[in-house]
């Protein structure tokens, strides 16, 4: 991924999940850059999932610089609040 100087972004993931790849698919071809932490490797990682999705550890998770998060958020929601569009 390219460094497009944007506020930090971390997006919460599995490997099998479909909407994972398409939002990381299409972040990629926008150039933006983002940390991926997988939930199913990482036991801290899906609690943090679950306390920011009512308990269940649904994926994509992004979270933003801000500490905000979004679940399922599409690419060009992404790169709005990333201030990219």
């Amino acid at each position: 991924m390219t460094d497009v100087a944007n506020p930090s972004l971390t997006l919460y993931t599995t490997t099998w999940c479909p909407f994972c790849n398409r939002l990381k698919a299409g972040l990629d071809r926008n150039n933006v850059e983002y940390t991926e932490i997988d939930i199913e490797a990482n036991p801290d990682a899906a609690e943090f999932v679950g306390s920011v999705n009512n308990g269940n550890h649904v994926v994509p998770t992004a979270l933003y610089g801000d500490g905000s998060t979004a679940t399922n958020p599409a690419v060009g929601e992404v790169m709005s609040k990333l201030g990219l569009l």
